[in-house]
């Protein structure tokens, strides 16, 4: 099946919830999800991928956002935002979109894992896996994979292993990415489950690049799929990764999540630090 079919099927598949969904309440007295988005660093467009996941996200469940977003386009980036030892107070869920291989700052790395550890959700997306490279494994361990390489720029298949875990559902057995960087994983941690993985030209077996994992007491979603605005745009992207946050807050259910078939034009509720 050719790639424009296949999302014309998935775009048909979200205009069928859509529609089935019109006539469910609106959750207007409850609050929104107060979402932080780290995002900056070395090798992507992280300027303009900070408005495709707040935006989409957005557009798909009750999500207000704060960006911490930082230009800055090298490996050794301290955001700023860490540097609050309760930088993470008020947050109901943290989207690390950051690309930094070399904070290896042990004392940082623990600052940042820290709220996870006592139970903060996250969700982990793409280079986030490249980041915070110390002396210990405990940021691998946060994110449930370990990766330190990934193969050539290409579109790649993405098969559902989990067809009917509550992330996963209505996706069919697979899709296809429009462009793509597939992560090389060397490692599943015990606490990770996979949902989801593609075969890689490069080491020519399948890694995985969608999972959840259970970090202390945090629940974490992670996905090594958006290197390119293309991959984050794809409303496939777009709403399993929604589904994936909602999953980590506890609150992925038909009312919270809400498919949309194309990309928003605009954010709402969105404060940039």
């Amino acid at each position: 099946m050719s790639f424009a079919l296949r999302h014309w099927l998935a775009g048909c598949f979200v205009l069928a919830l859509l529609l089935a969904r019109a006539a469910e309440p609106v959750l207007a007295d409850e609050p929104k999800i107060r979402a932080l988005l780290v995002t900056g660093g070395c090798c992507h467009d992280y300027k303009e991928q900070k408005k495709i996941l707040s935006e989409g996200i957005s557009a798909r469940a009750p999500v207000e956002w704060t960006i911490a977003y930082d230009p800055g386009t090298t490996t050794n980036i301290k955001f700023p935002i860490y540097e609050n030892p309760d930088w993470a107070k008020g947050y109901d869920v943290v989207v690390h979109n950051e690309c930094v291989s070399d904070v290896k700052d042990l004392d940082w790395i623990e600052r940042v894992l820290k709220p996870h550890r006592e139970g903060l959700p996250a969700v982990v997306i793409h280079c986030a896996m490249h980041c915070y490279r110390g002396q210990t494994d405990d940021w691998f361990k946060f994110l449930g994979v370990t990766s330190r390489g990934h193969g050539a720029n290409y579109p790649f298949e993405v098969i559902n292993l989990e067809s009917q875990n509550p992330i996963m559902k209505g996706f069919g057995e697979k899709w296809q990415t429009p462009k793509g960087e597939l992560y090389l994983i060397e490692k599943l941690w015990p606490t990770a489950k996979p949902l989801g993985h593609a075969m890689s030209r490069d080491s020519n077996k399948n890694e995985i690049c969608i999972w959840t994992n259970q970090f202390e007491k945090g629940r974490v979603f992670g996905t090594t799929v958006g290197h390119h605005n293309e991959e984050m745009s794809d409303p496939v992207f777009l709403n399993y990764v929604t589904r994936g946050l909602l999953w980590s807050v506890d609150k992925l259910d038909d009312q919270h999540f809400k498919p949309v078939a194309v990309a928003p034009t605009s954010a709402p509720n969105v404060a940039v630090r």
